[in-house]
């Protein structure tokens, strides 16, 4: 790698730096943990297939409306209900998600890597992005490491469409093939790879049968793509990323 040469990462939020965990903990107090938890597993399904089918039909809503109507569908498939107000308690919890727990180390070793340049890259609007990154009790800490958040609200379609990564590799100012997204969602990471870019994705469950757990079959639908790198976690997928860069020169 040309001492000139950055690295250059974006970072899924959703997910990837953020965790939904404590979404679940705060429908618990309306209908019990053991509801909760797969109200908040439907909500995240029909979140993901709300873009995707706004994607196919060519229609875009930003991903607020789209995460408030999911939750409405999640909803009313368990046969609850809740207020506009408990709604809207439930949608101000995505300002205040807590990082999963190796995601500071991983910030620290980027802020002091002058060859690293990191971004936070997602399917929120640039409001609800920045709302979740500055006050996130844990990620706010570390915001000043991100030289910009960037959004698919910009261009008003959805990953995995191709667009997305173009506009990813048009706001960094870089070619497709050196930038990287690190994401814990394998849709986003086929979809990056398709498109050209460089993905690291983050199993934390572990892996198995030295594939790392990616179990995705899309991929092999569209000629054999797979990560680049499968990693635990936020930190390790910085370290993986700086090993590959440097083996790339």
């Amino acid at each position: 790698m040309a001492s000139t040469d950055k690295i250059i990462i974006a970072f899924d939020l959703y997910g990837t730096l953020l965790s939904t965990e404590s979404i679940a903990k705060e429908l618990a107090t309306h209908f019990g943990n053991d509801k909760a938890q797969s109200i908040a597993a439907l909500w995240r399904r029909y979140q993901l297939e709300y873009t995707w089918r706004m994607n196919s039909m060519s229609l875009y809503r930003s991903f607020s409306e789209i995460t408030n109507a999911s939750l409405k569908h999640a909803l009313a498939e368990h046969s609850v209900s809740l207020s506009e107000d408990a709604i809207e308690s439930l949608m101000k919890a995505y300002d205040s998600l807590d990082t999963f727990p190796e995601v500071e180390s991983g910030l620290e070793s980027i802020a002091s890597d002058p060859k690293i340049e990191a971004y936070v890259f997602s399917n929120g609007t640039e409001a609800m992005v920045g709302s979740s990154v500055k006050q996130s009790p844990s990620l706010s800490q570390h915001a000043h490491i991100f030289k910009n958040l960037i959004t698919v609200d910009e261009i008003g379609v959805f990953k995995p469409d191709r667009r997305v990564y173009e506009h990813l590799a048009k706001r960094v100012g870089q070619e497709m093939g050196k930038v990287w997204l690190v994401s814990g969602n394998p849709f986003d990471v086929v979809g990056a790879k398709v498109a050209g870019i460089q993905a690291a994705w983050v199993n934390r469950s572990g892996g198995h049968h030295g594939s790392g757990g990616w179990n995705d079959q899309l991929g092999e639908l569209c000629g054999g793509v797979k990560p680049t790198v499968v990693v635990k976690g936020v930190d390790d997928a910085v370290e993986a990323i700086r090993k590959w860069a440097s083996e790339h020169q």
